[in-house]
């Protein structure tokens, strides 16, 4: 079992870089925004074009990516939306127990299947033809827009990621329910440090 605390330590490092990158995301889609806003405003105040739909393109696709890398980030915090006037009373074993089961039967099912129903459509995104040939990566249909193909494939990654910590909330979960008390300690801090922010 330590051997697999290890292993969910090296993931939930791996998931908080995910969420710093997503944070520089967050800043980098707020001035992409105010230079498309300040482009048009100072295009049309002196004629000329400063901005196109690259940069619109591009705003949407940062704001894509923010949520796309923050799913992992926000499962191993456990800030979901949730409705917890019954869960927030209960011991950190009933939880554990309610976590975990939750995680096995609904959300690493919903990765893998989110991952098998987007593997072709990401595939055909990059130009994979029918016969199993390649052709043309999907572009945007707006004049200067970008391709879609590269934004498209991080729905895998997201998938593969929430996965990925979803497996390492299982062992923690697992910790937690053997009793292991280093684990359940760690889990009460993090989740007073939640209610303290909330």
């Amino acid at each position: 079992m330590r051997a697999l605390l290890r292993l969910t330590r090296g993931i939930d490092r791996f998931t908080e870089s995910l969420g710093t990158l997503s944070t520089l995301l967050v800043l980098i889609t707020l001035s992409v925004g105010f230079y498309n806003v300040v482009a048009r405003y100072v295009g049309r105040f002196i004629g000329l074009q400063l901005s196109s739909n690259l940069f619109i393109e591009l705003q949407w696709y940062l704001y894509s990516l923010v949520f796309f890398l923050g799913f992992a980030y926000i499962l191993k915090h456990d800030v979901n939306v949730r409705v917890d006037f019954l869960y927030a009373n209960w011991s950190p074993r009933r939880r554990a127990w309610v976590d975990l089961l939750g995680t096995v039967f609904l959300l690493i099912p919903f990765c893998l299947l989110g991952i098998y129903v987007t593997i072709e459509p990401v595939l055909a995104s990059w130009g994979r033809l029918p016969s199993g040939s390649w052709g043309a990566w999907e572009l945007s249909p707006d004049p200067n827009g970008l391709p879609r193909a590269p934004l498209k494939s991080m729905i895998i990654v997201a998938f593969v990621t929430l996965l990925i910590q979803a497996l390492a909330q299982c062992i923690k979960y697992i910790a937690v329910l053997r009793g292991d008390a280093e684990t359940v300690d760690k889990l009460k801090t993090e989740a007073e440090g939640q209610g303290a922010i909330g």
